[in-house]
C-alpha cells in the first residue's frame, strides 16, 4: 500500500503541471480574443461615423440635384423665362415701358 500512495504523488504533479499549462493557454487565448474584439469594436465605431457622414453628404447632394432638376424644368417654361428676363435682367417687351422703383 505504501507503493500505491508513492505512485500517486508524482502522477499528481504531472497532472497539476498540465492543468497549469492548459489554464495559462486559456488565459492567453482569452486575452488575445478580448484585445481583438476591442480593436474591432473601435474600428466598427469609426466606420459607422464615416458612414453617417457620407450618408448626410449624399442627402445634401440629392436635395441639390432635385433642386437643379426643378430649375431645368422651370427653364423650359416660357412664362418663367419671361419673368427672369423682366425682373432680373431688366428687359421689357416691345411696346411696354419699364417702371423703375427706387
Amino acid at each position: 500500500m505504501a507503493k500505491a500512495s508513492e505512485n500517486k504523488t508524482p502522477g499528481n504533479a504531472g497532472t497539476k503541471r498540465r492543468f497549469k499549462l492548459w489554464m495559462m493557454f486559456i488565459v492567453l487565448f482569452m486575452g488575445w480574443a478580448g484585445y481583438t474584439i476591442f480593436g474591432q469594436m473601435q474600428q466598427k465605431n469609426a466606420t459607422g461615423l464615416k458612414l453617417t457622414t457620407i450618408q448626410e453628404m449624399l442627402d445634401v447632394t440629392t436635395k441639390e440635384t432635385d433642386e437643379l432638376k426643378r430649375q431645368i424644368e422651370r427653364l423650359n417654361d416660357p412664362e418663367y423665362i419671361e419673368q427672369l428676363a423682366t425682373k432680373e435682367q431688366g428687359m421689357v417687351k416691345k411696346g411696354a415701358q419699364q417702371i423703375f422703383s427706387d
